[in-house]
């Protein structure tokens, strides 16, 4: 029986992860990116690419805008900080962004008929993010199977994969590479120049640097 899921694709090297297992796994699937007011567009372009690398079903843009509340350094005028030491929830953090994302990824898995929906959340090598954790995934995907027809007609029920959750930076880029993923199509980082090259110093940049190091893999990503 064919298996459809719907995976949620950044263009990072996390999403890009999550969508080799799901293909892995003898998935049929269904990309879901989001143009949502982020500084850093260049990555839908990434995402464009590795759907096409990967063989995606289909790959769909979807066009919101949370620019419209602000309140991080990825929606809104704001500095994204670099080199950080601090561990609590940092200003790039964009209110509610996974859950608004898997709400969309729940409809459209409802329209396909898929069980599934993969997201590339992890809480190891992760900048605080409270929508990474493994309690909220698990609450979700309970609320999920109460709000759909599908989920109360007991017709599907929703599972969300995170196939990462446990996992090192280190360890998912060995995942990766073990799967074939070309991390030169992938971008990272929250502040990249208009080129497309990667700041090296956000959070997002000193994850992934430190991650191909402690992988020993030589690190792809062109940092200006």
């Amino acid at each position: 029986m064919l298996k459809k899921a719907v995976v949620l694709l950044s263009g990072g090297l996390d999403s890009t992860t999550t969508l080799a297992i799901a293909c892995d796994e003898d998935y049929e699937t269904y990309a879901m990116s989001f143009r949502y007011g982020q500084r850093h567009t260049v990555e839908l372009q990434c995402a464009e690419n590795v759907a096409k690398a990967l063989g995606v079903k289909q790959h769909t843009i979807i066009d919101i805008d949370l620019r419209a509340f602000g309140a991080s350094a990825l929606t809104a005028d704001i500095a994204v900080p670099k080199n950080r030491s601090d561990t609590g929830i940092p200003v790039t953090y964009v209110p509610a962004r996974n859950t608004i994302f898997l709400s969309y990824a729940l409809a459209y898995a409802e329209v396909l008929v898929a069980d599934t929906i993969f997201i590339g959340a992890t809480a190891v090598d992760y900048s605080g993010y409270p929508d990474c954790r493994p309690e909220y995934i698990e609450a979700y995907q309970t609320m999920a199977n109460l709000a759909t027809q599908a989920g109360v007609e007991g017709k599907t029920q929703l599972k969300i994969q995170t196939p990462l959750m446990d996992k090192t930076k280190a360890e998912i880029i060995e995942i990766g590479v073990a799967l074939g993923v070309d991390y030169s199509l992938t971008l990272s980082c929250y502040d990249p120049d208009a080129e497309g090259r990667a700041c090296g110093g956000c959070d997002s940049c000193t994850h992934r640097k430190k991650g191909f190091r402690e992988a020993g893999i030589p690190d792809p990503t062109r940092y200006r």
